[in-house]
């Protein structure tokens, strides 16, 4: 039993979509960042033309206005131009870093809409587990790898630096324009370098963040045995109900067999009780069969209710084999049991 308790099992699919719902997913704040910088970063090289040419033509509006008096309707409108013209620099920008934020997030967990992290949870404000949260294994494992993140980037980012700094009595010897080039050019490698450390430790925090997540959503036996339970019900009680219904059934096929015209036998084995009304049914329709033992009842039922009880065994384990319940005879049996029908009718031995 102990090692059933072990949580050594895979979640399923069910375990998976419950944490889902409660807003528990694996999600990486590393990788969902590097995707925010990467797409800020080339949205602000795309649109800097844009961003240049407003902010250029809300430098000139500036200048048209130092030879005339500042009043109040002036300040309004300089406040107005200002206020849109910063909006139209800024908003395509903000929406574009928006959107980067929501497709980081949908890229690592797909789409999870669920408003269970937003229903109020006062458990939260206990300052005691509040204060065991600050100082679990888990905080100070996270603050480890912030600390080590920081100091491997700033670490790598400096090298870079001390290796442009010995250039710089070199580069003191060039134009203005070739040390604006050379600056440009160090400026992007050392930026380039720096996303390419960023983007290796967030494709290594998605990873451990997934392995972390899956882990503790790790069942043992039991609990898959009992989850299996809840899905398709208890197997005891799923038994206990079709036993009920099998008895309904049977107590109903009994009740139907003394309606019956013939009973047709095996004659030990199979029993087929049959039915022709003519204003009901256009064919012959089975009311009852069994074999063994609820052959034996049905024949003991048809007999005390005067019932005819006739031996014909293809006939029977055709009927028992081809014909469902109160449905009617198929056409290939047709003849034969309109023959025994015309045989019961001829004796005499219909049942009134």
């Amino acid at each position: 039993m102990a090692d059933d308790q072990e949580k050594t099992e895979e979640p399923t699919a069910k375990k998976i979509e419950d944490a889902r719902a409660e807003g528990n997913v694996p999600k990486s704040q590393d990788t969902a960042g590097i995707i925010i910088l990467f797409v800020a970063i080339m949205a602000l090289l795309m649109l800097l033309p844009f961003i240049s040419e407003h902010l250029l033509s809300l430098v000139r509006y500036y200048f048209s206005l130092m030879n005339h008096p500042l009043e109040e309707v002036n300040l309004v409108d300089i406040a107005f131009i200002t206020f849109r013209e910063f909006i139209l620099m800024v908003l395509p920008f903000t929406a574009i870093v928006a959107l980067a934020g929501v497709a980081g997030t949908v890229a690592q967990i797909g789409f999870n809409f669920t408003t269970k992290p937003l229903s109020p949870n006062f458990s939260k404000l206990d300052p005691i587990a509040g204060l065991k949260n600050m100082l679990s294994m888990e905080k100070l494992i996270e603050s480890l790898k912030i600390t080590f993140k920081a100091f491997a980037t700033m670490g790598v980012g400096f090298l870079f630096f001390w290796s442009y700094i010995k250039e710089l009595p070199t580069v003191a010897l060039f134009g203005i324009w070739d040390q604006m080039a050379w600056f440009k050019e160090k400026a992007i490698i050392l930026a380039a370098v720096m996303l390419v450390i960023l983007f290796l430790f967030a494709m290594i925090d998605l990873f451990l963040t997934r392995k972390h997540y899956f882990d503790k959503l790790k069942m043992s036996l039991q609990e898959i045995k009992d989850e299996m339970k809840n899905m398709e019900g208890d197997p005891h009680i799923k038994a206990k109900i079709r036993q009920i219904q099998m008895q309904a059934a049977r107590k109903r096929m009994m009740s139907a067999v003394p309606t019956a015209d013939v009973v047709v036998t095996n004659p030990t084995h199979y029993a087929v009780a049959i039915k022709y009304d003519e204003t009901k049914h256009f064919a012959p329709v089975v009311v009852a069969k069994g074999v063994d033992n609820i052959a034996i009842q049905i024949k003991k039922v048809a007999r005390e209710n005067g019932v005819h009880v006739m031996e014909s065994p293809p006939l029977a384990r055709a009927l028992y084999k081809d014909v469902e319940i109160d449905h009617p005879v198929p056409e290939a049996l047709f003849a034969a049991v309109a023959e025994v029908l015309a045989y019961v009718y001829k004796m005499g031995k219909r049942k009134k």
